[in-house]
This record gives C-alpha cells, sequence and structure tokens, in this order.
C-alpha cells in the first residue's frame, strides 16, 4: 500500500477515543485547505500511538501529513445492507509552520508502532 502527502491547516484537534475491550485509540485531526471559493476539509485519523503526538500540533498550524488509505466492510447481519467506510490514517507528519514549536516538529508513527510492538513481551497483550 503506498502512502501519499496531504498540506494544510490544523482545524480541529479532537480529544483521543479509546474503543473496545483492548483500547484501541484514535484522534481525529482536521485539515483545511483553500480552494478558490470554497475550502475543503480532510479529516485524519492517528492511531494507538499517533494520538499522543498530535500533542504537538496546534489548531493554526500548517503541516504536512503522510497518510494511507484504508477501507473495512461492515454488515449488521447476514440479511442486512452492507456498508463500506473509507479512511485516511496518518502515518506521520511534519509541522511547516504556526504553533509555539516555530516550526519543523515530525512524527513517524510507524517507527512509535513497531517500537511498541518490539517491547511487547506478549502479542496477545498488543491493544489492536
Amino acid at each position: 500500500m503506498s502512502e501519499a502527502k496531504v498540506t494544510g491547516k490544523v482545524h480541529v484537534i479532537e480529544p483521543t477515543k479509546t474503543f473496545g475491550q483492548k483500547g484501541f485509540r484514535k484522534r481525529v485531526v482536521v485539515l483545511e485547505q483553500e480552494n478558490g471559493r470554497f475550502s475543503a476539509y480532510i479529516p485524519l485519523e492517528f492511531i494507538q500511538d499517533g494520538c499522543d503526538s498530535v500533542d504537538s500540533m496546534n489548531v493554526g498550524d500548517e503541516v504536512e501529513v503522510n497518510y494511507r488509505l484504508t477501507g473495512r466492510k461492515w454488515q449488521r447481519d447476514p440479511h442486512s445492507e452492507v456498508k463500506y467506510f473509507l479512511s485516511a490514517e496518518a502515518s506521520s507528519f511534519r509541522v511547516l509552520s504556526g504553533g509555539s514549536s516555530g516550526g519543523g516538529d515530525s512524527f513517524d508513527i510507524d517507527a512509535a508502532n513497531a517500537a511498541f510492538s518490539e517491547a511487547a513481551n506478549d502479542e496477545d497483550d498488543v491493544p489492536f
């Protein structure tokens, strides 16, 4: 699966949400892009350790985010309608300008998640 990049101004930073018994974590950041007369709002999902990395972002920062598209299928029961969901899962980002850090901060979620996986003694304890 290849990665793409998107650049925009941080419009919204949602709080981290935890799901399920294993503690899966997700945090949504919405980027705003000016497209002439209209603005585009792009939600990006930071998962697991990436949720904490968002703390170095501020609303109004100009950021570049590497992401990969992910999708899933959902069906309540075998006789109900099938629905498909698409999301943009952030893998890393870098602050280009703005914020209290003065720009240039970066975080690589893949490296952090790899380190987390290596530190786990038992695969059954991995929270996803």
